[in-house]
């Protein structure tokens, strides 16, 4: 009661006061009143994050719960109410036509779709083992955060398990079937495998711990091994028919991979032999395959961003990076990521010939106003590029520190090579050693070389990590590399570092075998990015994507400091379709005995309401593993049929005129 007191405002005169002192209820509701007053002001923005997540949960669940409680055909009587009638699912369709199970499948999943699961782990992780720690409910993210960090990262060092901690990769179609609950990856096309006859004797997912380096998978847990004899486990018991391999995103790298070790001789490779892929695969449908790499890495690895992250970041300056509840967000993110080898095989390859320079791409000329660009199905059809108005866009320049940089000429650019530049131990923010990156032993002398450096093309990219992260690049260059082979016939490409790379690897001498690049377009995706040295006090990553630098006209294709291109969000056309549009077609270097290639678009639209879930139409990097159109290609492949079954190619971009501005020597 003093405490209630002593908050009161000045008395009144006495003789004003009414008399309350008999008066019980008057009492209480002053005291009432004044406690809630003491309430309110103790309200902090905890308290709001707090109701806010409580809310968000209740809400979720509550919807979740009327979504079960519904009865299972009340959304397709929805939307088929408002749409019309659905089409029957490929499955279906196909079955309707007496096609069945021919081909054994194998999946390939690529980057953090796999499931993967603790075998052993520190006493933080008590209570886990064979649990869950990347798919699923993701319930050990909030729960333990950083145990789980710890637990997911790898060695800085080997790139391998730490000590006293195994993760490894789940096993069965349930590592990728579903990412999350009611997330699917893999399980609409099994589904509808499903319904011409395929089970687990005849499909196989050919899960892998997706942070390792290629080959350190086969160091680890053999994996490469288990893939070999399960394909040819596969082909010996349905009648010797060669198996259909189908990778997505990375997995489309694995594979590469994959096919030149299972043919090169022990101990570095399998033992196959040469004629291997020849006696065992009869097609490669790629989805959504980053061939060359994609930008998106480059930003990944260089400031923990993406486009959205970015944005994110520039709503709330220092909320990811300042040290909330003990959590530096894009620290420890950057931290763990740079541990995965695997992050490595994914930035861009073949240098300024492939991506361009400071003053040319081959995607010169391409406008975001989401006009339609002309189909073409064959090669000789090709689209007509695009006439905007808008201000040329630089794509070769992959990072500039400016939009004045992005945009000016190359004789204006004046940059300071960053390479030679004095690296120190002085940081602008001493609490980021609370959590070790390479930024550390960078420096404010070697950050501030960086942004004098202006712009970075393909080449200078690779320089720039090196010259950033030079421990984890030195793990990489190991088993990654970004080059175009001069001879192919050099020893030094039978490394297992170039398998990965198709500009610095042939395919396998397999005339019958069919290769198809499948991927989405119509969605503006990641190509170059505009920089700033990052400001912030709170900061411990000191660069920064430019969200201010931004055009209104629709025609534009720079958007909160990200310049896109055409692709499926994830990886540009350009890297998805050059190598099966051009350096892979007909008899190359990079393909000497012929092997046919397909280029399969799938041109993006999004489901027209809410109870469609992620589309039958989808473009997206991952949505489209539900487009039934990709979904009935690959099982008529699959059943038997060939790319002059599907109508050869499918092209609704401009890869085939983008890829000839590319000189490259076949």
């Amino acid at each position: 009661m003093p405490l209630i007191q002593r908050k009161k405002p000045p008395s009144p005169p006495p003789e004003d006061l009414p008399d309350d002192d008999d008066d019980p209820q008057k009492k209480s509701h002053h005291h009432k009143k004044s406690n809630g007053g003491a309430d309110k002001a103790k309200w902090s923005c905890v308290d709001s994050c707090c109701w806010f997540i409580g809310c968000v949960c209740v809400t979720w669940w509550f919807l979740l719960f009327l979504y079960n409680a519904m009865p299972a055909s009340f959304p397709q009587y929805v939307t088929e109410a408002i749409t019309g009638p659905l089409p029957d699912p490929p499955g279906v369709k196909l079955k309707k036509e007496g096609l069945k199970a021919m081909h054994p499948v194998v999946f390939i999943p690529g980057i953090v779709t796999g499931g993967l699961e603790l075998w052993e782990g520190k006493q933080c992780a008590d209570g886990l083992f064979r649990k869950r720690l990347w798919g699923g409910t993701f319930g050990e993210v909030y729960k333990r955060p950083l145990c789980w960090v710890e637990h997911m990262s790898l060695d800085n060092e080997t790139g391998l398990d730490p000590a006293g901690i195994r993760t490894r990769a789940v096993s069965g179609l349930v590592a990728a079937d579903y990412f999350a609950p009611g997330y699917f990856v893999w399980a609409v096309l099994i589904a509808n495998l499903a319904h011409i006859g395929y089970e687990e004797k005849n499909m196989y997912m050919a899960a892998y711990d997706w942070r390792l380096s290629f080959q350190n998978t086969e160091v680890r847990d053999q994996t490469l091994s288990r893939m070999k004899s399960n394909i040819e486990l596969m082909v010996s018991t349905n009648g010797g028919k060669k198996a259909v391999i189908v990778p997505h995103s990375m997995g489309v790298l694995y594979f590469l991979h994959f096919m030149k070790w299972v043919e090169a001789p022990a101990p570095m490779g399998g033992g196959g032999g040469p004629d291997w892929c020849a006696k065992h695969i009869k097609a490669v449908m790629n989805i959504g395959g980053p061939f060359l790499g994609v930008p998106k890495a480059v930003a990944g690895l260089f400031s923990a961003e993406a486009k959205d992250v970015a944005v994110a970041r520039a709503i709330a300056p220092g909320f990811l990076d300042t040290d909330i509840f003990r959590l530096q967000t894009l620290q420890h993110v950057m931290r763990m990521t740079r541990t995965w080898d695997s992050t490595m095989s994914m930035i861009p390859k073949g240098g300024d010939t492939i991506w361009g320079g400071l003053d040319w791409s081959p995607e010169q000329g391409y406008t975001c106003s989401g006009k339609k660009q002309k189909s073409n199905e064959t090669r000789g059809e090709e689209s007509e590029s695009l006439v905007t108005k808008t201000k040329p866009v630089n794509y070769g320049r992959i990072i500039s520190f400016g939009k004045d940089v992005a945009e000016a000429h190359p004789s204006e650019i004046k940059n300071i090579d960053f390479r030679g530049a004095v690296k120190g131990q002085s940081i602008p923010n001493n609490t980021c050693r609370d959590v070790w990156t390479e930024y550390h032993d960078m420096g404010i002398g070697g950050i501030k070389a960086i942004a004098e450096y202006k712009v970075y093309t393909a080449d200078a990219v690779i320089d720039l990590l090196h010259y950033v992260a030079p421990k984890m690049m030195a793990r990489g260059s190991a088993h990654f590399s970004y080059g175009i082979a001069d001879d192919l016939d050099d020893p030094k490409y039978d490394h297992p570092r170039h398998w990965s790379n198709p500009l610095e690897t042939k395919l396998p001498n397999a005339p019958e075998m069919e290769i198809y690049s499948l991927y989405g377009v119509g969605i503006p995706t990641e190509r170059s990015y505009i920089y700033k040295l990052n400001q912030s006090p709170d900061s411990c990553i000191p660069f920064q994507i430019y969200t201010s630098a931004h055009e209104e006209d629709e025609d534009s294709c720079l958007k909160a400091g990200v310049y896109n291109v055409d692709g499926d969000e994830t990886v540009p056309v350009l890297s998805a379709g050059f190598m099966c549009a051009k350096a892979w077609r007909g008899k190359t270097r990079f393909n000497p005995s012929g092997i046919k290639t397909y280029v399969r678009e799938y041109n993006h639209s999004p489901p027209a309401n809410l109870l469609e879930g992620r589309g039958t139409q989808s473009g997206a990097h991952v949505d489209i593993m539900g487009n039934f159109a990709l979904i009935e290609d690959i099982m008529r492949v699959a059943t038997g049929g060939n790319g002059s079954d599907l109508g050869d190619d499918q092209v609704h971009s401009g890869i085939f005129e983008w890829s000839e501005r590319i000189d490259l020597k076949l």
